[in-house]
This record gives C-alpha cells, sequence and structure tokens, in this order.
C-alpha cells in the first residue's frame, strides 16, 4: 500500500495558536512548512524557529490567493497539504448586524477556503495524490445565538469540505475537516489551575491533524471532532 509522504505544507491563516503548534509539529516531521497571512509580521518568530517560509495573501481575494499558490510553488513546490485556518465573526443581534460585516465574516470564513482549496486540487490532482484540512467549530454544526455570521461561514465551510471529500477521494486527495469546540488554550487565553482542562491543548490538536494525514487510503476520516473532557457536546 502506497504511503502518503508530504514533503511540503501550507498553512494559511497563519499565527499563534493551532497553526503555530501545526508548523512545529509539520517542520519536525520533515515537511517543509509555507506560512500565509494578512499580516505576516507577527510570523517572523515563527519562521525563525521552524525554517517557515513567510507569504502575505488576502485570502477572499481570488488574485492574492493564484499568487500565493504560484509563489509557493515557485520557492518550494506545489503543496502537498493545505491547512485553512482564518476565520471571522461579526456579532450582534440578526436585526442590528451590518451586511458587509456579514459579507466579510463568509468571505474569509468560507469563500477563501473554497479559492485555496480550489487552487490546492488542481496540483494535488495533477499528482494524484495530497491533504486539505479545514479547521472548523462548534458553529460549524450548531448555531448560537447573535453569532448568525459566524455559523453561516463554517456551516458553508464545512458543506465544502464534505462535497469535496466524496469527490475528490476517489482521485487520491484526502479531505477532512475538524470540528474544534472549545477555545484553544494559548499565551493571551488560558485558564488557570484545575480548569486548565476546560481549554484544548494546540499541541494536542495538531497530533491529531498529523494523524489524519498518516491514514491509509483505506480507512480514511473526512471529519473528527475535538472538544475537552469538560465540555458539554
Amino acid at each position: 500500500m502506497a504511503t502518503f509522504d508530504p514533503k511540503v505544507a501550507l498553512i494559511i491563516g497563519a499565527g499563534a495558536g493551532l497553526s503555530a503548534s501545526l508548523a512545529r509539529l509539520f517542520a519536525r516531521s520533515g515537511m517543509q512548512v509555507a506560512l500565509a497571512a494578512r499580516r505576516i509580521d507577527k510570523l517572523k518568530a515563527l519562521a525563525n524557529e521552524t525554517g517557515a517560509h513567510v507569504f502575505q495573501c488576502d485570502v477572499a481575494d481570488s488574485t492574492s490567493i493564484v499568487r500565493l499558490f504560484e509563489q509557493v510553488e515557485h520557492q518550494l513546490q506545489a503543496p502537498d497539504v493545505l491547512v485553512y485556518n482564518p476565520s471571522a465573526r461579526a456579532k450582534g443581534r440578526l436585526t442590528d448586524l451590518d451586511p458587509e460585516d456579514v459579507k466579510k465574516v463568509i468571505a474569509i470564513t468560507a469563500f477563501g477556503g473554497f479559492l485555496a482549496a480550489q487552487q490546492a486540487a488542481k496540483r494535488m490532482l495533477a499528482k494524484g495524490a495530497g491533504a486539505i484540512l479545514f479547521t472548523g467549530a462548534s458553529a460549524s454544526v450548531k448555531g448560537y445565538p447573535q453569532s448568525a455570521p459566524f455559523a453561516m461561514g463554517k456551516f458553508a465551510l464545512r458543506g465544502l469540505a464534505q462535497s469535496m471529500a466524496r469527490e475528490l477521494a476517489p482521485q487520491g486527495i484526502h479531505v477532512a475537516h475538524f470540528v474544534i469546540d472549545g477555545a484553544i488554550r494559548s499565551s493571551s487565553l488560558s485558564a488557570g489551575g484545575e480548569e486548565d482542562d476546560s481549554m484544548l491543548d494546540p499541541e494536542a490538536i495538531a497530533a491529531t491533524y498529523l494523524h489524519v494525514l498518516q491514514q491509509p487510503r483505506s480507512a480514511w476520516t473526512w471529519e473528527v471532532e475535538l472538544r475537552p473532557w469538560t465540555e458539554r457536546f
């Protein structure tokens, strides 16, 4: 059975927390890492630590996404793994929401995922192998009050992932969606003492992403739910 041996991983929406943990783990696993974000100044330390290449990108802009993939391909090679992390929020009562804010949330959270996945899939299909991983949230499967835009974006991203998984799996592309049900621990967002378990450890989440990448094709996962044991379903 052929083993998936990715050489280049592109993480879009890179920053602290989960994406940083993914970058470190992928680099330790022998992959070259490409980090993409709208603001790249925040990625300098992580890039120095992991040897990652850094790229500027506006995920809601199709031209910017195309340019990103061309730059990654030129400097490294076409990515074998794509991780799509970006999301945005616009909280408030339905009747008070600004339509332009809602449009922006959906563009970043879902439409950008489509744009990035389309570029990745074109290149992966040519090689007959690859993996596209989407980071979701509890809002991917249940909408909360005064959070309609976020739910709309995350529901759309999950639908995209499910459709892609069914279309691309027979062609060697592993598509997976991760429902992150709970807050992720970080230096700016952490619980103390006995409450530590109320937040997800980004290192543990990253380990699950890598495990999915390493799954044999005969037993691929298309969706994983991750939550701390204290989180209610």
